[in-house]
């Protein structure tokens, strides 16, 4: 076994240790990782070869979380191997992809694969962040050409507004602020964040606050690399043909590229392909020939029209489709497009659209989840996110969905959850299912879901506390560090731009944050800036948003359930239930509901026919009553004996009349004034020593 060397540091209370040489020992790089309780294996490895052909940085991160690191089996009769990871384990794939893919050169062309293992998790924190750091630590031990280290830590908020590390599931769920932040020493990376209406000032506090501990994991990670013999791999870059270079410089002039603007995608596609074909054209010997290709000329085709693009913006303000750098596309909004459906919105900015469905369900309906590193919960609200190929005008098979859209639809759902009423404290206990079909996309569709989402909601009856709208901001930067913010990018300001920073919340607090970055780092005065001018078109987008509706309906859609609940003692729940689940399933097939009890005794009624689930109620309300003394009842004779008879009174509850509470006069024997099946009136006199009801027909 090779020497074991371990390094490790105090932050936020809790030990975070990182340890090499003892497992994985053929990766290029690899850290067993160990915050509080939770342990991640992180191995790291880089082929010596470029991939042939490839023309993208071919990172692959791979989080793959085990049902044993919390000790359970895998909630399922017939599949006990862990298989497709989990939407909880792509998102967090995904947030440790983010902030490393900067620190590599995006030229760089060998396959890197980064796979995260969680052995031991302790069900109340998220393995998140300790993914991350074991990540660029397996990366810094492996010799990989990553220009430094990268630190991640959760950063919660208490009700005091001061900020802690490591916030526990329960207190993500409840607590005012999520934040995961990751960085290197000198600058922020990546940011995923859902905030309970907070306001820019908080947030830019949590962000320098997470920081200050980004830098110590940072500097625990370079103590480990010195006690380490790393042998440092170099990247195989992209290769360019500089003949290209120059036929696209000698071809094509600075006004040809000049053009290429237009407020529709296919206006600026046309006048790209004519350049395009000019350039084609005039090198049609040279593609011939061999000299260069059609993919290198595109390549510095490409770079070129980014480099006038960013240019024109800094030299007269305007962007590609004329727009200023803080000016929203035109927005459109409507709600209510098909009646059938509970709820139902079209939200347009610019050409992305954003066709948002609400449905409502019975609480039973709620999605449960069993994630490996935390506890079995409940869902009671869901967004999902969807992005067909027709949305962006291409053609490809469609395999399921998607780790972006995965990724998309979870900023949407965490933007929006925070205004949701609360089931209980509201009285609106209802499951929500939220999906958010993007149409047409030309940029910042994550964006237009979630103000799709808020328009939707409100039209469906859903008392949200406050409207909710997002805006993705973009940045131009030169080498020199001047820059520009830009306000709602669209998709090539997305694609050659140096940022995505996404933003919802209402006028004046956030709900949500998402940052991604190509450059090497932001500093916390550009990302004030930035929160202001997404404040002020939040604010813009709203008043759209609330010219279609200004307010939720005070009425569900009559299409929708109506869910009715009522409090019983805990100790009849079994009454309700029955024997094997008779009794409900009775009463759901009866009255067409469906009926869902909860441990404390929260009987909730759901049913599209407000009658049918009266009638339910009624049947509930009498099989669960709790008597009293005086009350009268008509009820069933059960059975007679020699001392009185027994008579059902209520549904499944039966009770002696004695002989001397028959009737006024003396009764010999109950025959003689009862039998079984007789209908009679009765009234409860009370309980005896034992607890039993007593009843009489003599005084009812």
């Amino acid at each position: 076994m090779a020497k074991i060397e371990s390094v490790s540091a105090n932050i936020g209370g809790k030990e975070l240790s990182f340890q090499t040489g003892k497992l994985a020992l053929q990766a290029d790089g690899a850290a067993v990782v160990t915050y509080g309780d939770i342990v991640i294996l992180a191995a790291a490895s880089m082929t010596k070869e470029a991939r042939e052909g490839c023309d993208f940085f071919p990172l692959m991160v791979d989080y793959d979380p085990k049902f044993y690191a919390t000790g359970k089996l895998k909630n399922s009769r017939f599949m006990k191997r862990e298989a497709r990871p989990p939407e909880s384990a792509i998102l967090i794939a995904r947030m440790t992809d983010r902030p490393l893919r900067p620190l590599f050169n995006k030229e760089t062309r060998n396959d890197v694969q980064i796979v995260g293992t969680l052995l031991q998790a302790n069900g109340v924190n998220s393995p998140a962040t300790t993914m991350i750091n074991a990540a660029s630590m397996a990366c810094q031990l492996g010799g990989l050409p990553i220009e430094a280290p990268v630190g991640a830590v959760r950063v919660g908020m208490n009700d005091s507004g001061e900020f802690y590390l490591d916030p526990t599931f329960d207190e993500i769920e409840k607590g005012k602020l999520d934040l995961v932040l990751a960085g290197t020493a000198d600058a922020i990376l990546m940011v995923e964040a859902g905030a309970n209406l907070i306001s820019d000032e908080e947030m830019l506090k949590a962000l320098e606050f997470g920081h200050e501990e980004i830098k110590k994991i940072c500097k625990l990670q370079q103590d480990l690399v010195s006690k380490v013999k790393i042998e440092k791999k170099e990247a195989v870059l992209a290769q360019h043909n500089e003949e290209a270079q120059k036929l696209v410089e000698k071809h094509l002039t600075d006004k040809d590229f000049e053009v290429i603007k237009g407020v529709l995608k296919k206006e600026i596609k046309e006048k790209m392909h004519e350049a395009e074909d000019k350039l084609l054209n005039a090198c049609a010997d040279q593609i011939e020939e061999g000299v260069v290709t059609k993919g290198e000329l595109m390549y510095f085709f490409e770079k070129r029209f980014a480099r006038i693009m960013r240019t024109q913006l800094f030299e007269t303000g305007k962007r590609i489709d004329d727009r200023k750098i803080d000016e929203v596309r035109p927005l459109y909004c409507e709600v209510g497009l098909y009646p059938r459906l509970h709820g139902s919105a079209l939200f347009q900015r610019g050409e992305t659209q954003s066709l948002s469905i609400t449905t409502v369900g019975a609480p039973g309906d709620h999605l449960i989840v069993n994630d490996p590193d935390q506890n079995e919960t409940k869902k009671y609200y869901m967004h999902h996110y969807n992005f067909p190929p027709y949305s962006v005008g291409e053609v490809r098979p469609m395999r399921g969905t998607g780790r972006r859209e995965i990724g998309h639809g979870m900023l949407a759902e965490r933007a929006l959850r925070y205004v949701l009423p609360d089931r209980i404290k509201d009285n609106f206990p209802y499951t929500i299912r939220v999906v958010s079909e993007i149409t047409t996309c030309n940029g910042s569709s994550s964006m237009a879901s979630v103000c799709g989402s808020t328009l939707t909601l409100m039209d469906a009856g859903v008392p949200i506390k406050t409207p909710i709208s997002g805006v993705a901001m973009g940045l131009m930067m030169n080498p020199d560090g001047d820059y520009r913010i830009l306000t709602d990018i669209m998709s090539f300001e997305d694609f050659d731009g140096d940022m995505d920073f996404k933003v919802t919340g209402d006028e004046n607090s956030i709900t949500a944050l998402q940052l991604d970055i190509k450059v090497k780092g932001l500093k916390m005065s550009l990302l004030k800036e930035a929160l202001e001018a997404a404040k002020k078109a939040r604010a813009h987008i709203l008043e759209a948003m609330k010219k279609a509706i200004p307010e939720p309906r005070k009425e569900m859609s009559e299409f929708a359930p109506r869910v009715d609940s009522m409090q019983i003692n805990p100790e009849f729940i079994r009454i309700v239930i029955g024997k094997g689940g008779e009794t409900i399933q009775r009463l759901c097939a009866d009255y067409d509901v469906q009926i869902d009890i909860e441990d404390d005794g929260l009987v909730m009624i759901s049913s599209v026919n407000q009658e049918n689930g009266k009638k339910a109620r009624a049947e509930i309300e009498a099989m669960t009553y709790e008597p009293k003394t005086g009350d009268v009842f008509e009820g069933t004779v059960k059975s007679v004996m020699d001392f009185g008879a027994f008579v059902e009174y209520l549904p499944g509850k039966e009770a002696l009349v004695h002989v001397s509470e028959l009737a006024k006069e003396r009764v010999d024997h109950p025959s003689s004034v009862v039998k079984e099946g007789d209908k009679v009136k009765v009234k409860i006199l009370g309980t005896d020593k034992m607890g039993r009801t007593q009843l009489s027909m003599k005084q009812a």
